[in-house]
């Protein structure tokens, strides 16, 4: 087989743009689908550049086993020597707010006061003593999975009492502080290959826990739900600190969530690994995101076709910015 990027995903739908920015840019993309399959350990993998995007929420669309498949793919590609992008400890990274919130607590950045309760047992004598309202989400989330805001306690062990309880997929539930944002909004800060692309101002009010981007999203709306924060740069102190934890996590693609809420505070929540753009927001750029993944993929690619790849590689995994 021809060297190509080597695209490892659990939900074709959000594949199009990049299958079109791919196309655009003359670099080769093969898909590889998480939800089954075989590998033999020992079968050397095809040549070229190995790409995760593992989703939170793949249990979701019938590929339960696709966390898992992740890790065994980027493995067995790394072991052989093969540039994974977004590999090692990233989709773990992935399908954990709890490990989300202790990378981001540990870099210094302001996170939701939270508390993580293995099991349906200890959820209601977690949250007694928290201040309500209050919020739950699970743990291997995305599109807004167990996200719900409870007013008082007792409404919480009601819920919790009855058979509308939905057990997380990896059985941890979050409780956790309720923001109170200046305006009905989040900021999603945008990066490819460790590099700042944009920041987007999403209106949450339009979708509430639901804010993929993805135009298989899409909702019908007489305004923008997600519209470029131009004022936002690379040189934003906040933007720098995201690209400098980014580096230190190995991870190269990503899209980072935070809020400003009412007392003051900027509040970073979310690290999203498998990234998703708005259609209406890649359209109006010049250079769309979608296209700088393609290029940047086209590049590690063409490096490792030459073999200048290699060394890079090693070095790299040895600081942790990539698994090689």
């Amino acid at each position: 087989m021809p060297a190509a990027v080597h695209v490892l995903h659990d939900n074709p739908d959000w594949l199009p743009p990049f299958r079109a920015a791919f196309e655009a840019e003359g670099v080769p993309l093969v898909e590889w689908h998480l939800g089954q399959g075989t590998l033999d350990l020992d079968e050397e993998p095809p040549t070229g550049v190995f790409w995760s995007r593992l989703s939170a929420s793949s249990h979701t669309r019938g590929a339960s086993l696709a966390k898992d498949a992740a890790r065994s793919l980027t493995a067995w590609a790394a072991s052989w020597g093969r540039r994974v992008v977004n590999g090692g400890a990233v989709p773990d990274l992935e399908v954990s707010k709890v490990l989300q919130h202790a990378a981001l607590r540990r870099a210094g950045f302001d996170v939701p006061r939270t508390r993580a309760v293995i099991g349906r047992e200890g959820l209601v004598e977690a949250a007694r003593d928290l201040p309500t309202p209050f919020l739950t989400k699970h743990n291997q989330g995305g599109k807004g999975l167990g996200v719900r805001r409870f007013e008082d306690h007792a409404s919480f062990a009601a819920h919790v009492a009855s058979d509308e309880f939905e057990d997380a997929a990896d059985g941890i539930t979050l409780l956790q502080e309720l923001l109170v944002p200046t305006e009905t909004a989040i900021t999603r800060a945008e990066f490819v290959g460790g590099q700042f692309v944009y920041a987007v101002r999403v209106d949450t009010s339009q979708g509430g826990f639901e804010l993929c981007p993805a135009e298989a999203c899409a909702l019908p709306s007489a305004e923008p739900m997600f519209r470029v924060r131009e004022e936002i740069t690379a040189e934003d102190p906040l933007i720098r600190r995201y690209a400098a934890l980014l580096d230190e996590l190995g991870i190269e693609i990503a899209g980072i969530e935070f809020m400003t809420t009412s007392d003051g505070r900027t509040v970073t929540y979310d690290i999203n690994t498998n990234t998703n753009y708005n259609p209406d927001v890649e359209n109006a750029l010049e250079v769309p995101a979608a296209r700088r993944i393609a290029r940047y993929l086209g590049g590690l690619l063409a490096a490792e076709e030459s073999g200048a790849g290699a060394a890079d590689g090693a070095l790299l995994a040895g600081a942790g910015s990539s698994l090689r």
